[in-house]
């Protein structure tokens, strides 16, 4: 056994009432067979709330969610792990589903990690589940569909509890303008109009397989699932559909500001604390 195997059997071992029955029991199978720890590949959905954080990946100017992970899971293993994220969420931006993975020799069960880096994770970032995946897997590359929400928060006075999971906005608007201007952006299309001039990509087509936007009493929820997005697509997109319910423009202008690949056709960038990560789906 190597001296790193032997820092992560030990650590496991140690782990006492901080564990989680069955992660790392060294009365188990693998104990009492002798069977050495082996290099192995997990992956994590993740939910946390964006607000404090400067955004999914690792920045000098601040805390991260990418860094808290990697601390919570370099501590539990004994060894310096980085995560790979499916999603590089922005500062401020939600989510229930993102998803990540990493390396890590262990013996302890795929399905208790999840608990056990919950007990070193701040109250407002969780892992959702852990399971253990192909050798091979991305979390970036490998995702077919991404699914993200948009929270408008549509009344005369604010709402106190929502103020950090969605954009108040206090003028009507007319939902069933927003959501006759969402037909032309559904399909493969070239999304230059709605992403950020600081976007870095070689490519702005992208696909958009469903945009729904329903109204919850208060609420106005937009719903884009997609094969892939922009920096700031979902909520440059979001900015525009406000127009439209606002009448400052009109549902057939959707079409004409999509053909025009100029971000300046289109609306503002709605803000951050309003767009949720729901889900990232693989084959």
């Amino acid at each position: 056994m190597t001296e790193q195997d032997r820092t992560g059997a030990e650590l496991e071992g140690r782990m006492g009432d901080d564990a989680v029955p069955g992660a790392g029991d060294e009365t188990g199978a693998d104990a009492a067979s002798g069977t050495e720890a082996v290099r192995r590949h997990f992956k994590l959905v993740i939910a946390y709330d964006g607000t404090d954080y400067v955004g999914w990946q690792v920045q000098k100017n601040g805390i991260s969610v990418q860094q808290r992970v990697n601390e919570a899971v370099s501590d539990l293993f004994g060894e310096a792990i980085e995560v790979m994220g499916a999603s590089r969420t922005d500062a401020g931006v939600h989510a229930e589903g993102n998803v990540a993975s990493f390396f890590a020799t262990t013996r302890m069960p795929a399905d208790k990690i999840a608990y056990a880096l919950n007990r070193r994770l701040p109250e407002d970032l969780a892992i959702q589940s852990s399971e253990e995946v192909d050798w091979d897997f991305h979390p970036r590359f490998d995702a077919v569909e991404k699914t993200y929400e948009y929270h408008i928060i549509n009344r005369r006075q604010p709402r106190p509890l929502k103020r950090r999971q969605g954009w108040f906005f206090h003028r009507p608007l007319d939902v069933e303008a927003m959501r006759a201007a969402t037909a032309p952006l559904i399909g493969e299309h070239d999304f230059r109009s709605f992403a950020s001039i600081h976007a870095q990509t070689k490519t702005y087509v992208r696909t958009i397989y469903s945009l729904g936007v329903r109204s919850e009493e208060d609420e106005i929820i937009v719903r884009v699932t997609g094969s892939g997005f922009l920096y700031n697509m979902v909520r440059i997109i979001v900015g525009t559909l406000v127009q439209m319910g606002s009448g400052q423009k009109r549902p057939e202008d959707m079409a004409r500001i999509l053909a025009a690949r100029d971000r300046k056709a289109a609306g503002p960038t709605a803000p951050a604390r309003g767009l949720v990560l729901l889900e990232v789906v693989y084959e």
